[in-house]
């Protein structure tokens, strides 16, 4: 074939491929239809189950297809429901969207143990006014400072004395820079300690200035001396808490009867499963949420059920606000509490009723604190709310609304929140009828678990004063 065949035959190749597509499909049909030993112009048989000699099922008059297998043997094809779940509404349930796309821990028991570990403190206040005072002659300048909880401090401890004034070098001038201590022991009646910008009193430098009783002491860095080889210790014990694992159950029901019948829309099992996967989510949500940790004694069944604890009462923090003075200086008060003196990461969600999510969206943002666009993680979209302190991805959640909260909110850290599954989500088809219970298609929707928060000060309650 020369070069000018060639290209009348791409011409005619591009007039009538169409033609080409169509006739290739009748081909492939044929093919197929051959391999399976019928003829091209037949009408495949859907299928028919009889029953066997030994009470098995068969298939004549047709292929198996997915119907037949679930008609004759409806425990052989398995449920998607662990996927479909994440799939129904994840919006109106995200503590429990989260935590399934964290995935679960089993647990080998409905009782579930775990340890946290907490951080040591960091600030306390001065319980009893110190007054400034000269040392006596020969005597390092030392003050004898009471707090409400000595404890937190060692020696070699570095104290920032918030707003109090430290002083510059001539130890008369006042500086910019808050008053710094240096503790060098410990008793149980308080701290030792030294100044490292103190003032000069009665011609004695380094003295520690008044510091009146209410005053917040920050615990910082310790400084060591240049022979210092020890330092004092440091030991951090994990606190045992527990939790119950619920089971939760649902069944959805339809009579033969009504399958049977014909209807307006089309409304099958499966539609039915949905809006009761649904139902169940909304209320193992508000359980993960704000249920009580109970084994209560059921005396008509004759044995106790367990109800699970909510991560409502596992947060180790508390935030009071006021709706009247409710500002941008409230927000940047609230992510500073939400992100500092805990060991949480820097991006957290914020869960809240209508009312306080309302609050939020009247506030004229600024750089300091800027509203984002929306951000989509684990199936749900948020508000992005950014900070110099963190990011906190901002969502309605009408359970609080439901529970008679819509003014409260609560601060998660989705990094310290686990789910522990003693039985795992699963649907149960019920044989009722083989039973002689009822002449319906049942199906049970079942899973035992809970939900606990690691690092409790990582989460935090958002509460109307």
């Amino acid at each position: 074939m020369n070069l000018k065949q060639l290209r009348n035959f791409v011409r005619w190749v591009r007039r009538n491929r169409k033609l080409i597509m169509l006739l290739t499909v009748i081909t492939l049909v044929a093919i197929l239809a051959s391999c399976l030993g019928g003829d091209p112009g037949a009408t495949w048989a859907i299928g028919t189950i009889i029953a066997g000699r030994a009470g098995g099922s068969h298939v004549v008059d047709g292929p198996l297809t997915t119907d037949l297998a679930r008609e004759g043997s409806p425990s052989l094809l398995l449920n998607e429901i662990d996927q479909q779940i994440t799939k129904i509404r994840p919006m109106s349930t995200p503590i429990d969207q989260i935590s399934r796309h964290a995935g679960a821990k089993h647990a080998g028991s409905m009782v579930v143990d775990y340890y946290n570990v907490d951080t040591k403190p960091t600030m306390t206040m001065v319980s009893v006014d110190y007054d400034e005072c000269a040392p006596e002659s020969g005597n390092p300048p030392k003050a004898h400072i009471k707090t409400a909880c000595n404890d937190i401090f060692d020696e070699s401890d570095t104290i920032l004395v918030q707003g109090v004034s430290g002083y510059e070098k001539d130890g008369v001038t006042e500086s910019a820079d808050d008053l710094v201590l240096y503790v060098t022991g410990r008793d149980d009646d308080g701290v030792v300690v030294m100044a490292v910008n103190g003032k000069t009193i009665d011609d004695v430098p380094g003295c520690v200035p008044d510091i009146p009783e209410g005053t917040t002491l920050i615990r910082m860095g310790r400084a060591a001396s240049e022979l210092d080889v020890q330092s004092p210790q440091f030991e951090a014990l994990p606190k045992k808490a527990q939790n119950f694992c619920q089971i939760f159950k649902m069944q959805v029901e339809q009579s033969t009867l009504q399958k049977l019948a014909n209807k307006e829309v089309n409304w099958t099992m499966t539609d039915q499963e949905e809006a009761a996967i649904y139902d169940m989510r909304l209320g193992m949500e508000k359980s993960f949420l704000f249920g009580v940790k109970q084994r209560l004694w059921n005396p008509d069944k004759k044995e106790n059920i367990l109800l699970t604890g909510g991560i409502w009462h596992q947060a180790g923090k508390t935030f009071p606000y006021t709706a009247d003075n409710f500002s941008a200086n409230t927000v940047v008060d609230l992510m500073r509490e939400a992100f500092t003196g805990n060991a949480g990461s820097k991006r957290k969600i914020l869960l809240g009723g209508s009312r306080l999510i309302g609050l939020f969206s009247r506030l004229d943002y600024t750089r300091v604190i800027s509203a984002g666009e929306s951000v989509s993680k684990w199936g749900i979209d948020f508000t992005e709310l950014r900070s110099k302190f963190g990011t906190l991805y901002l969502l309605l959640s009408e359970i609080f609304d439901e529970c008679g909260m819509p003014d409260n909110g609560l601060v998660i850290d989705p990094e310290y929140i686990q789910k522990y599954s003693h039985i795992p989500f699963s649907a149960e088809s019920l044989n009722l009828k083989a039973s002689g219970m009822r002449n319906t298609d049942a199906l049970v929707m079942s899973e035992a678990s809970c939900l606990v928060l690691r690092y409790p000060k990582a989460h935090m309650r958002i509460v109307l004063r």
